[in-house]
């Protein structure tokens, strides 16, 4: 049990919060129903998918996990787990992901190396760039797209979750850096780059919140050009409520900010998809 209470910790699961709900909602945007079936085959994927992406950046990153002294705890820089496990974790993890893709539709198994290939460029690119954020942002944006990947088993209309799409990007973007004023000093330090880095805590976060407002101009197109009901619009209202007030405490609460109200954000977005397609 303490074998897998450090394996569970390291593949930090619950951060499938922020993805899975944008994937159910970019599934349901093809408005064709969703079978109990492939959403469980969507839950595999994701679940797997998560786990190679999480596994990969603890891998690539655990020299500079080991010199921050808010993460020399984790698993790896800590010594609580070698590199072979993290490795066989990520291997039978990816299996998961390639087998349920291949169930779903031939199609998403062969884009499926795209997702996996962003997250391992994304830890790069912060030794050579403020812009990191973004790739992160890029990577995490797959999210509603794979979903409606999954729903439609083909590539033909696929603008029709453009709006979602970009949503996704500015979000995961905007919370990004916000996580990054946590690192400021020790980024710094270190060589690395970020915004937080570039620009200091307080303007990043400016940024940060005009990222936050894009995105919640991407979905208002979305609710004004697909659903415009009443309904969707109290979901829209409230992930708008949740922004404001993420960016209200971002520079005295970071964490809580990061997590838990960007936890929510993303149940909210699919119930924003839900409501606004009855």
């Amino acid at each position: 049990m303490g074998r897998l209470k450090t394996y569970a910790s390291f593949i930090k699961l619950e951060h499938t919060v922020f993805s899975l709900p944008l994937i159910y909602a970019g599934a349901l945007l093809h408005r064709e129903g969703l079978s109990a079936r492939l959403a469980v085959l969507i839950l595999l994927a994701a679940a797997g998918g998560r786990v190679v992406a999480m596994g990969l950046n603890r891998l690539i990153d655990a020299g500079i996990d080991a010199r921050n002294p808010r993460t020399r705890q984790r698993e790896l820089p800590s010594g609580a787990m070698q590199r072979r496990e993290a490795w066989v974790i990520v291997g039978l993890a990816g299996l998961v992901y390639a087998a349920s893709a291949s169930a779903i539709a031939p199609i998403c198994l062969r884009l499926s190396p795209i997702p996996v290939a962003l997250f391992v460029v994304y830890p790069y690119l912060k030794r050579v760039t403020a812009l990191s954020h973004l790739g992160l942002g890029l990577a995490w944006s797959v999210a509603p797209v794979a979903g409606w990947l999954a729903a439609s088993g083909s590539l033909e209309w696929i603008s029709e979750v453009g709006w979602l799409w970009l949503f996704a990007w500015l979000w995961v973007t905007g919370f990004d850096v916000i996580y990054a004023t946590m690192d400021e000093a020790f980024d710094r330090q270190a060589g690395l780059h970020s915004l937080p880095v570039e620009l200091g805590s307080r303007k990043a976060l400016q940024v940060a919140a005009n990222l936050h407002a894009m995105a919640f101009l991407a979905l208002y197109l979305l609710w004004l050009t697909e659903f415009y009901s009443r309904a969707s619009l109290v979901w829209l209202l409230a992930v708008g409520a949740l922004f404001i007030w993420q960016h209200a405490v971002a520079e005295r609460k970071p964490a809580f900010a990061f997590f838990q109200l960007n936890g929510a954000i993303g149940f909210l977005v699919f119930g924003f998809v839900l409501f606004g397609l009855r």
